[in-house]
């Protein structure tokens, strides 16, 4: 029991520093919850949650070995991820100065759509499956109880949820959200920017 919740501690914590770790996921959602509303904020950080969720799934069900016996289906993955990442940078560039249209996410989307956004943003990266599946292998003996299939997904989409929701509560209030609007043609164009870049890396890796 002891060995467990070392283990659990551990990749809890490793889950957390990931998701607090700059990247597409962060972007979209500081984004949208200055440019949009706390409502599609919170439900881009729940499509987040449940991303990590599957992730989480599919790396204790052995990705990490059919990826490495399929190279092709990685390769597949990765074109996947990385053209619809491209796609968002595209949204962003071709509206960098419209409130309400520059973004994946707008007001006027419903929190379906809001969550689905966040979903395909975050499993747009198959590498992310990997990462999981390293930190599970580190953390875990070899004979993983029956148990851990459920709490570790339930735990990635918890600490998921949790901190993306902190990201969108802070960055919706009205502060950030007049920073945005003063400068958001520069904000959409380096987000944009960045987006393309992750995108094209993760073509070209």
């Amino acid at each position: 029991m002891t060995s467990d919740l070392i283990a659990l501690s551990a990749i809890g914590a490793a889950i957390l520093f990931g998701a607090m770790s700059p990247g597409v996921s962060f972007l979209l959602v500081a984004r949208t919850a200055m440019s949009s509303s706390r409502r599609a904020a919170l439900s881009v950080a729940a499509g987040m949650g449940f991303g990590a969720l599957v992730f989480a799934a599919i790396a204790l069900a052995g990705l990490h070995t059919l990826l490495t016996l399929v190279p092709s289906l990685y390769t597949g993955l990765k074109i996947a991820g990385g053209c619809y990442l491209l796609w968002l940078a595209l949204n962003m560039f071709r509206h960098p100065s419209n409130r309400f249209n520059d973004s994946a996410v707008s007001e006027d989307v419903s929190a379906t759509k809001a969550f689905l956004t966040g979903v395909f943003t975050q499993i747009s990266n198959p590498h992310t499956a990997l990462v999981f599946a390293s930190i599970f292998s580190a953390a875990l003996s070899k004979n993983i109880q029956p148990v851990m299939y459920i709490i570790l997904p339930t735990m990635a989409f918890v600490i998921d949820v949790l901190w993306y929701a902190v990201v969108a509560c802070l960055l919706s209030t009205e502060g950030p959200r007049l920073a945005y609007i003063k400068y958001r043609k520069f904000i959409n164009r380096l987000s944009g920017g960045v987006m393309a870049f992750l995108g094209l890396r993760l073509l070209v890796k």
